[in-house]
């Protein structure tokens, strides 16, 4: 493989992983942020929650394709693709439910989250009340989603056979840093696979095998966002201790996620082809923080008889810090799976759906031995 081929492929990794490549050309443009910092976070918790529950899901997926553990010594090596099912009726924000402050118009309504349809949402406006007059601090469209009910979840693992019928999987990506605004993301899961098959007499008399797996995934990235100050109402950006052009290229979402799946797995084993299934439970979590300076207006008031405005200054600039971060216990819950794998000398091909609160369907490419 060369190393043109291999850049290409790191790159795809890494797009998929920081929830693809639409996700950041539809929300680059952080416009909401303009608001309170904590109205911010609500909305950006609302928008984002539909992908991380599914991606989530996904990186549950493709642990096992076959409850049979390695023998001493064996090995696999496993790709696999996981499709995270966003439900269809999880694709807006109701913005009546998610708590914003007196200042939003409307306040009512939905708009798409990031599952959503492609056309941006209705005209969001925040303002303050200052001196008895209205100050609007921003104006602009509901950030549209990516027009996809599923999120695309790439795994690459290594199974090695133990003593005492076990079997550890490990997935390992090394950070990886791919475009020009700095993004990166990093990967690491471990699991086991232990027969509960081998303490039942006469177990090898028949092609059934049955374990106990329990698989733990995390997944860290930072997507880099721009959010520039601009000219208010004839008011042009007003700073003294920040650099309009240098100050404020450092805006990261730095996305955080975890991945638990203990199950109870069987399989039937036949010459060519492997039916398994697992049944168990599954959680997953989600944490986003924001870093770096974000320039917000601040309302101005000056002496009368003028009146107040918003203008972007030093006072509005907010620290990733000044963000509450963003906590999206994804679910947990029953998880069942059930599928196929088909093996060719020592070439694995696998496909299976699991039934949980979002559904997921894993494929996947693999050579085992032993």
């Amino acid at each position: 493989m060369n190393r043109l081929t291999i850049k290409r492929f790191r790159m795809l990794i890494a797009i998929l992983i920081i929830f693809s490549a639409a996700t950041y050309a539809q929300f680059d443009k952080l416009n909401f942020i303009k608001s309170a910092p904590a109205d911010a976070v609500k909305y950006l918790e609302a928008y984002l929650t539909p992908w991380a529950n599914g991606f989530g899901a996904g990186l549950n997926g493709s642990w096992y394709n076959t409850a049979k553990p390695h023998k001493l010594g064996g090995f696999d090596i496993t790709f696999g693709v996981n499709a995270g099912m966003v439900p269809s009726t999880d694709n807006t924000i109701d913005l009546s439910k998610i708590g914003l402050s007196s200042g939003w118009n409307p306040k009512t309504g939905t708009v798409p989250n990031i599952a959503g349809s492609k056309t941006s949402g209705t005209t969001l406006t925040y303002s303050q009340t200052v001196a008895s007059t209205d100050v609007t601090l921003a104006s602009f469209n509901a950030p549209p989603g990516v027009g996809l009910k599923f999120v695309p979840v790439p795994t690459a693992q290594i199974g090695l056979g133990l003593p005492l019928g076990t079997e550890i999987k490990g997935r390992f990506i090394p950070k990886i840093n791919f475009g020009d605004r700095g993004h990166n993301v990093s990967l690491w899961g471990v699991g086991l696979i232990h027969s509960i098959m081998q303490y039942i007499p006469g177990n090898e008399l028949i092609p059934v095998d049955a374990s106990l797996f329990a698989g733990y995934t995390k997944l860290t990235g930072n997507l880099g966002v721009t959010l520039m100050p601009e000219t208010l109402s004839g008011h042009a950006p007003n700073y003294s201790t920040y650099n309009v052009s240098t100050s404020f290229n450092d805006q990261f979402i730095n996305a955080t996620v975890t991945a638990l799946n203990v199950s109870a797995i069987a399989s039937l084993n036949l010459p060519v082809i492997t039916l398994y299934g697992g049944l168990g439970y599954s959680k997953t979590s989600t944490e986003i923080k924001l870093k770096g300076n974000f320039p917000t207006p601040a309302v101005v008031t000056p002496a009368l008889p003028a009146v107040p405005y918003a203008e972007y200054n030093d006072s509005g600039v907010k620290k990733g810090t000044d963000f509450p971060a963003i906590n999206i216990d994804s679910f947990s819950g029953l998880r069942a799976n059930i599928g196929f794998r088909i093996k060719f000398a020592v070439i694995t091909i696998h496909a299976d759906y699991t039934r949980a609160q979002y559904n997921v369907f894993s494929t996947g490419l693999g050579i085992s031995f032993r």
